[in-house]
């Protein structure tokens, strides 16, 4: 019998990317990421929020590369990539919801939240995961779906379409690009209470359906996703891909 050598869930000399980097959930994935060893860049829209993302790092201890990026911009997507380096590891944390009944729901919001949610994910991907095998870098790409992606929701039609979709992407480019040693899977938190999330919470019969629907006694908070990203950009989840990584308090369990 062989002794087991216990896989590393550090990231040191890992280079990764975040996009939606600025705040909320991004904003932790890539102080969980820095924290875990990598050189971390950010991308988002607006500088302020990148810079001011920077400067509370900073105030920790922590150095963010700032990356300012329209992601619906395939052109551009193209362009900044290039003058970046390769990257080992993507996160895909960028993400719009339009909520509202489904009877309702407009073309402009429709196709607002899928430019997002599943276009721009899509053809960011793209470009890094074909630098990544040009590079033969074993990386791993992490798309933050939701619990959405796997169960219906009142008032979210397209937000869940976008994550179903989001999930059958998943596994269709973990079988393409397997070959290459590059991961991708899934992160589905379940209600995490941050600044987007705040209105909808603020209403209190859709607050005890949430509270409801989890089964532990709490909503989610942008702690609770920091180490599953962490695990599935690291060496410790070498053989998972195509896989979705729940983190929503055993919403789906039922």
């Amino acid at each position: 019998m062989t002794f087991p050598e216990m896989p590393s869930f550090g990231l040191h000399g890992k280079r990764a990317l975040v996009t939606g980097g600025s705040r909320g959930l991004g904003f932790a994935c890539a102080v969980a990421l820095a924290h875990a060893g990598a050189q971390v860049w950010i991308a988002a829209r607006d500088r302020q929020g990148l810079d001011d993302a920077a400067t509370l790092a900073a105030e920790h201890g922590l150095g963010l590369h700032l990356v300012t990026l329209d992601i619906t911009d395939v052109a551009q997507v193209e362009s900044v990539l290039a003058g970046l380096p390769a990257f080992d590891i993507l996160v895909n944390s960028a993400g719009l919801a339009r909520h509202e009944a489904f009877l309702a729901v407009s073309e402009e919001n429709f196709d607002a939240v899928m430019a997002i949610n599943l276009r721009a994910t899509f053809f960011i991907s793209q470009r890094v995961a074909a630098r990544m095998r040009d590079q033969q870098i074993a990386g791993s790409i992490v798309h933050l779906s939701s619990q959405m992606g796997h169960v219906g929701g009142p008032r979210r039609s397209v937000y869940c379409a976008s994550k179903f979709a989001l999930e059958g992407l998943t596994k269709a480019m973990a079988l393409e690009l397997g070959e290459d040693g590059i991961r991708v899977n899934t992160l589905c938190p379940t209600f995490i209470e941050t600044a987007l999330s705040a209105p909808s919470l603020a209403d209190p019969d859709f607050r005890r359906y949430v509270l409801d629907n989890i089964k532990l006694p709490r909503l989610g908070k942008v702690e609770d996703v920091m180490g599953p990203v962490v695990f599935l950009a690291s060496d410790a989840a070498g053989m998972i891909t195509g896989s979705a990584l729940m983190v929503d308090g055993g919403w789906t369990a039922t």
